[in-house]
């Protein structure tokens, strides 16, 4: 849970959001497994599938079996023919949301955000794997998806906290300063965020709320959390694009 806002969606809002996207994402692939991934370079779509199986598989086992630590690499299932992609992925999202539904979030296990080594941290994390990657399949299908304003602008708080250098997870070797303050402002929700310098150089401190002194970049929810992991442009052109750049530095992912 993000240190500075309410979790927005509930366990079970989080199971129903990556059920939904893990059945659009089946969909969009079934019969377009060669078709190219557009923002995950040398990409097919079969290896956006291969790629969240595992993805699936890994927290799926880290959850069921409480693990403080990630499971060995030998215990990863190869990967399996392309024609039986779609039907495996199927079988794993369903055990990942039945696994997620019966866990209890305030348990620990091992993830990979230092401040937030429970099972809530999974459980709202998958909800934005699923939806970024159900984008990339149905782009690659010709298609267009819009991320539900809620879960993404849930998503898009969890990223500021979790997903970028910060005090509770600075960059390792250090990066250059932020240098900068600047707001992202959600159009189709209440939501909004103002990202300054964190207490140490190279890091940031993200307030929730409405900060109408800062420069701020203004889209939907879905378009925001889909500009912060690379895949849509939005107007940002009220912020400086030097900081900006910055930003995208002290970015651990997307």
């Amino acid at each position: 849970m993000a240190p500075d806002q309410a979790h927005a969606l509930s366990h079970v809002d989080c199971v129903a959001a990556i059920t939904e996207h893990s059945a659009g994402l089946a969909s969009a692939a079934h019969g377009r497994l060669d078709a190219t991934v557009e923002h995950c370079p040398g990409w097919s779509v079969a290896d956006l599938v291969a790629h969240v199986v595992d993805v699936h598989w890994f927290w799926a086992t880290i959850v069921e079996e409480g693990l403080a630590e990630p499971p060995a690499p030998a215990r990863r299932p190869a990967r399996v023919p392309d024609d039986r992609l779609v039907a495996t992925f199927r079988a794993g999202a369903e055990r990942l949301c039945r696994v997620l539904a019966d866990a209890v979030p305030r348990d620990r296990v091992w993830t990979w955000a230092p401040a937030h080594r429970d099972v809530a941290f999974v459980i709202r994390h998958q909800v934005q794997e699923i939806a970024v990657h159900h984008w990339d399949a149905v782009n690659a299908a010709g298609g267009t998806l819009t991320i539900g304003a809620v879960p993404a602008a849930d998503a898009v708080d969890e990223f500021l906290h979790v997903s970028v250098s910060s005090g509770d997870n600075p960059a390792d070797p250090p990066l250059p300063a932020l240098d900068g303050r600047f707001a992202l402002q959600c159009t189709d929700t209440a939501a909004a965020w103002l990202v300054t310098d964190g207490p140490t150089p190279g890091t940031v401190r993200v307030t929730t709320g409405a900060h109408g002194e800062a420069s701020t970049v203004r889209a939907s929810a879905s378009d925001l959390l889909l500009w912060l992991y690379r895949r849509v442009t939005v107007d940002s052109s009220a912020v400086d694009p030097a900081l900006l750049k910055r930003f995208r530095a002290l970015i651990f992912t997307g």
